[in-house]
């Protein structure tokens, strides 16, 4: 038996375009989700507790349902326990031979190396903005006259609360003055950029 499994990002795309090549290729049934790969994906869970031995589990490309090489090797893995095989329309993969399961799983690596070179580049280009004094996050709430005087309301004896409700921001707001003052800073950057300033 053929079982189709199409996917897309975001409820505002369509899975048209691989649910029409699915039905070309002979596809009867498909389950369909809309949301990232790295979510639950619980249509493609229920469809792969029902593979059985001699089944084909059709996809339009890999990447329609590995979020990783790790998570392609896990779904692999079970796809071949149940007996069943996989087959990409896109890609020249089948997993019914073994040429097909090496070439799957050389494609999931140089997904997964794709990925972490992008990655990279992200967070140079973010770096590279840091020292050139971009700042990223939300503009401050307050002035920095206003910063001045919620220390020196709390300094007196106002509580964070009052002082919070004073000036119409949250506790949060002034607890950040505050650990500002006292040398801890919050840059608001991922703890990944803080290893390349």
């Amino acid at each position: 038996m053929l079982y189709g499994y199409a996917r897309v990002s975001t409820k505002d795309q369509e899975t048209t375009l691989q649910l029409d090549a699915l039905s070309n290729a002979g596809v009867l049934e498909v389950r369909q989700e809309k949301g990232s790969s790295v979510g639950p994906r619980p249509e493609l869970q229920k469809l792969l507790a029902q593979l059985q031995p001699g089944d084909t589990l059709v996809v339009y490309k890999m990447d329609r349902i590995a979020r990783s090489l790790k998570d392609l090797l896990s779904i692999l893995d079970r796809i071949k326990a149940s007996g069943a095989a996989i087959r990409s329309l896109t890609e020249p993969l089948d997993t019914s031979s073994p040429l097909g399961i090496f070439m799957i799983q050389i494609l999931g690596a140089v997904g997964q190396l794709e990925r972490s070179i992008t990655r990279e580049r992200t967070v140079a280009g973010q770096v590279a903005a840091i020292k050139r004094g971009v700042v990223f996050g939300r503009p401050k709430l307050l002035t920095p006259e206003q910063e001045s005087e919620v220390l020196a309301m709390v300094d007196s004896g106002v509580s964070q609360s009052a002082t919070a409700r004073h000036f119409g921001v949250t506790l949060i707001v002034v607890r950040r003055v505050l650990d500002e003052r006292a040398g801890r800073k919050n840059t608001g950057l991922y703890p990944v950029l803080k290893d390349y300033l």
